[in-house]
């Protein structure tokens, strides 16, 4: 009868302790993105580019026009292509320089990090910015590509952004000129 209480009590003690780490391994953060953010995202642009150093690399230059931003709002990081990069305001809009974990010369999505919080498709990105504390998401469902760049002395600096002439045009383009 001894054994058959001490074998009541593992077993109870087993499906204790199941159901308890069973729980705690399924709790992941599902994140809610805002529906009606405190501001207003004008057509968002993306470019990708490479750099002529021998490890310069490549990358992504987002630009995202903002516009009926409420006080108290601040961004702070972009998410695409498994990328993350901070937003940095400049001329009334935000831009990010999201540079490629490798140093070679590809034009292919990064793998994704361990850490990196959404799955996302190839023509969205997520916006975090912080309101009253609190940091939110706010999804972009279509971004727009522009011609890709060459950046001559190396990647660009999101901080001296200056006009480049690699930029990538069409034939047609020279035959006006």
């Amino acid at each position: 009868m001894k054994k058959l209480k001490q074998a009541s009590y593992a077993i109870v003690f087993g499906l204790t302790l199941s159901l308890v780490f069973q729980c705690a391994s399924s709790k992941t953060t599902a994140t809610t993105f805002e529906e009606q953010p405190p501001f207003t995202v004008k057509p968002v642009t993306f470019q990708e580019w490479y750099a002529g150093i021998k490890v310069g690399g490549t990358g992504i230059n987002l630009f995202i026009p903002i516009s009926d931003l409420d006080e108290g709002v601040v961004f702070d990081e972009v998410y695409f292509r498994n990328l993350k990069g901070k937003l940095i305001e400049k001329e009334r809009a935000y831009i990010a320089v999201l540079k490629h974990p490798s140093r070679r010369y590809v034009f292919r999505m990064a793998d994704k990090p361990v850490d990196y919080p959404f799955d996302l498709d190839d023509d969205e990105c997520v916006l975090s910015y912080v309101e009253d504390g609190q940091t939110k998401y706010y999804k972009i469902k279509t971004l727009n590509e522009v011609a890709g760049t060459y950046y001559e002395n190396g990647p660009p600096s999101i901080y001296a952004m200056t006009d480049s002439n690699g930029m990538a045009t069409l034939d047609e383009d020279d035959e006006d000129k």
